[in-house]
Order: structure tokens, then sequence, then C-alpha cells
């Protein structure tokens, strides 16, 4: 048998969060070295296991503080599990917090070939997509302005452009079809649809049930970082506005 796309095994992840406020880095220290820092756990994880067949396209569901932005992140190697395993088959796509990686002295185009650079590309492949990105972004006329200057909606285009100029074999994506305008939006969501037909595999957060219906084939949904529901996307979608009615 083949390896699927993502094996998430049993993965759980623990924050230290500091239960007494300390102003300076100093009294940090000190608090430190005299073993007087005390920490509350919190799991924004627990036990976590699914399977992703290649091709296949999950949604990821929950209220805010469910755990889905940490999930994705564990998925997409930017944190490392406290326990359990995560495997993923392939080159991974992560659209998480789009331009967050934006220097904002440097300019949109100047920003185009440091956000690749920092996903991984080289400046030539980059260069071969310029054209397609700018297009798609729509930012001709501000692409050698500052990234300071840009609304945050400008840089998350800019961002969603870049990062959907490449075919990779399992696309993440948290929230990012909120980008924009309604006709960036669709755009946005075309973009998403055209990637599927190659057969990507797919991970997709949202709190729009109606975009996970028409854009995935099974869902999971969490509360306080565990798997509450899991099976075909309109099953789970049913369970999520039920609880979407009692709130």
């Amino acid at each position: 048998m083949s390896k699927p796309a993502v094996l998430v095994d049993n993965v759980s992840m623990m924050f230290n969060l500091n239960s007494e406020k300390i102003d300076n880095l100093k009294e940090y220290v000190i608090r430190l070295l005299r073993r007087k820092l005390h920490f509350t756990e919190f799991w924004a994880l627990r036990d976590v296991s699914f399977v992703i067949e290649k091709g296949e396209r999950m949604g990821i569901l929950g209220f805010n503080g469910a755990g889905k932005s940490t999930l994705l992140k564990v998925i997409a190697g930017v944190m490392k599990p406290t326990q359990g395993r995560v495997e993923v088959d392939g080159v991974v796509a992560p659209l998480l917090e789009l331009g967050a990686g934006f220097d904002m002295n440097y300019s949109g185009r100047e920003n185009i070939f440091l956000y690749g650079a920092t996903m991984g590309y080289s400046r030539s492949y980059i260069q071969q997509r310029y054209d397609g990105i700018l297009a798609f972004s729509e930012l001709q006329k501000f692409i050698n302005a500052p990234v300071k200057n840009y609304s945050s909606g400008m840089r998350a285009r800019l961002g969603f452009s870049i990062a959907t100029a490449v075919e990779p074999e399992v696309l993440i994506v948290d929230e990012v079809l909120s980008v924009g305008d309604a006709k960036f939006r669709n755009k946005s969501e075309e973009r998403i649809r055209q990637m599927f037909e190659t057969g990507v595999t797919v991970l997709f957060v949202s709190h729009n049930t109606s975009q996970v219906r028409r854009l995935c084939t099974k869902a999971i949904l969490l509360d306080k970082g565990q798997v509450i529901a899991s099976g075909g996307a309109d099953e789970v979608c049913d369970i999520y506005d039920k609880l979407v009615e009692k709130k």
C-alpha cells in the first residue's frame, strides 16, 4: 500500500503559560535562576489522530481556541509536538499567516523574492512566476511601494499570490479564503479549486461550513484540542452548525 499523504498519530501539544506578570528580561532571568518561575500547563492539542490519503481534502472545524491553527502548524513543521508523531509525504505549501514573513521596509517586488526564499524556492523559480504573482495580486500600481504602506488586506493578497504560485503535493490552508473583497475571495477560491484538480492533498481550516462542504471530502471537528467528530464533510458540518445554533 502507498503511504498516506498525512499521518497524525496521538499528537498532543502543550504550552507553558507564565502565571505571573514579569515586566523585563532581568527579572525573568533572576526568577529563572532562583527557580521561582511558575508556569501553568496549557494543552492546545490532546491525542489527535487521523490519516489523510493522497488526493483527499480534509476540513478542520472548531470554535476559536479549539486548536485548529496549532494543529496546522504542527503538520507544517513550524512546531514540534509535545507527544505523538506527524508524517507528511510530499512537498508542503502552508498558507498560514499570509504576509507574516514580509520585511515592512522592502517594496512589494522585493518581498515577492524574500517571501519565496523563506518558502524554500530559488530566485530563478520565483522570477519565472513573477508576472503571474503580480497579475493575480492586482497590486501592479503599488508593487514598488514599501509594504509598510500596504493595508493588511493588500499584504495578505500578495502573500496568497506568492504561496499559491507553486505546485505542492500537500496544501495547508488556514482561513486565507477570507482575504480581500468579494471579487478577490472568489478568485482565491477558484485558484484553490484549480490546485485541487492536480490531485493535491488539502487541509483546510474555515468557520464557513458552506466552503468546507464545497471544497472538502472529509472533515474533523475540534473542541478544546480534542477531536469530537470525524467523517464526511457534510456529516461533520451538520454537527458543527448545530453547535453554532446553541451558542
